[in-house]
């Protein structure tokens, strides 16, 4: 590898540089293999050792852009604390004006954590949901934590960033739950086909605005004592009930 290989995947840990490039960086073998098998965007480059290459069925079956690297170097240019055989750089798709008839979408108010992000995503993609929409403050769905908690799933779950508010005044017919503190318990409705989830940022909740467009709120009844839930933990909670 050269130097300026380095310094290139390097940039691509700040979002500026992959928003530029269209670039983004997946990590480890089960990631970048459940990328490969999907066809939501193409592949650039990967950057694996040996090991990898050897146990990899996917390298098999594909004609894969592969740069061998030692050990030594994948860890230079990997972002995680402990690196794990393969570096792969994919295209990022172009995801804008996403449709929300028909289907399912889950809405994300400025969700700030990565790794909420990505768990978020992991969720969606378990319960069947092809779409996320976050407020453009929300953390980078493509940044390389948010990758690595999503697990594979931001391959399969197409993600915009837009203004949410101004995106379902457009929407008159649609259902919107927003999940709040006071709604209505989650266990008493019923199941959905059509509609849009809103999760609020981790402290303050979702902004007013959202609330007020929303055509009905709910809760996760609380028995403990905790203050709050996780916003990847309660985005799964309610996706189990109205999903």
């Amino acid at each position: 590898m050269t130097k300026s290989d380095f310094k290139y995947i390097q940039s691509l840990s700040q979002k500026k540089h992959r928003d530029a490039e269209g670039v983004f960086i997946a990590e480890g073998p089960k990631v970048v293999a459940d990328l490969l098998s999907g066809s939501f965007t193409a592949l650039v480059q990967v950057y694996a050792t040996e090991a990898w290459v050897d146990s990899s069925q996917t390298q098999q079956k594909r004609d894969l852009p592969v740069m061998m690297v030692s050990e030594a170097e994948l860890n230079r240019i990997s972002l995680l604390s402990t690196p794990n055989q393969v570096l792969a750089l994919f295209k990022k798709p172009n995801r804008d004006n996403l449709k929300l008839s028909g289907i399912i979408s889950l809405f994300l108010d400025t969700i700030q954590d990565p790794g909420n992000i990505g768990t978020i995503i992991r969720c969606a993609d378990w319960f069947g949901i092809t779409q996320v929409v976050c407020t453009e403050d929300s953390a980078d769905a493509y940044g390389p934590k948010a990758v690595q908690a999503s697990m594979g799933s931001i391959g399969r779950v197409a993600v915009e960033y837009t203004d949410l508010v101004e995106k379902l005044k457009k929407e008159t017919d649609l259902s919107v739950y927003a999940a709040t503190l006071d709604g209505k318990a989650i266990g008493s409705f019923a199941r959905i086909k059509e509609g849009v989830i809103m999760i609020g940022n981790e402290s303050r909740g979702l902004n007013r605005e959202l609330i007020r467009l929303s055509t009905c709120q709910v809760s996760i009844p609380k028995t403990g004592g905790a203050e709050s839930l996780n916003a990847a933990v309660a985005t799964g909670i309610i996706l189990s009930h109205l999903i």
